[in-house]
């Protein structure tokens, strides 16, 4: 299932296939209309079933000409890939915006900006 995600084109595209994969199962499973914090759980679950190493709500810093000016919480940062996740009806810019600007502030190469709240999963792959 994972291999109809991956995109050569994309970088790190087999971690963010298989991210991809875990997002839609648990989608498949719990459907729409959920916080945003079940969607996360579950995601946990189902990415340790799957055998992808992550880290949930980690901080990172904000610089500003190379000056920390404050810090953020990203909501998972998965075998080098920063994952954020929404629960609602469906994405807006601002989410997007968000989501590339912490990719930008992390310094990571990946994003993926997951919206659990649509009747079908949304996926936006963010590169830095």
């Amino acid at each position: 299932m994972a291999e109809s995600y991956v995109k050569p084109e994309y970088p790190l595209s087999e971690i963010t296939s298989r991210i991809i994969a875990a997002a839609t199962q648990v989608h498949r499973e719990l459907g729409p209309g959920f916080e945003e914090v079940i969607y996360q759980r579950a995601l946990a679950l189902e990415l340790q079933a799957q055998g992808l190493g992550f880290s949930r709500e980690i901080w990172i810093d904000v610089n500003y000409r190379g000056l920390k000016v404050g810090k953020k919480r990203v909501d998972f940062l998965i075998e080098g890939v920063m994952v954020e996740i929404k629960a609602h009806s469906e994405l807006q810019d601002v989410h997007f915006v968000q989501a590339l600007s912490y990719l930008k502030a992390s310094g990571y190469q990946v994003g993926l900006l997951l919206n659990f709240g649509a009747p079908r999963l949304q996926i936006k792959r963010l590169a830095n």
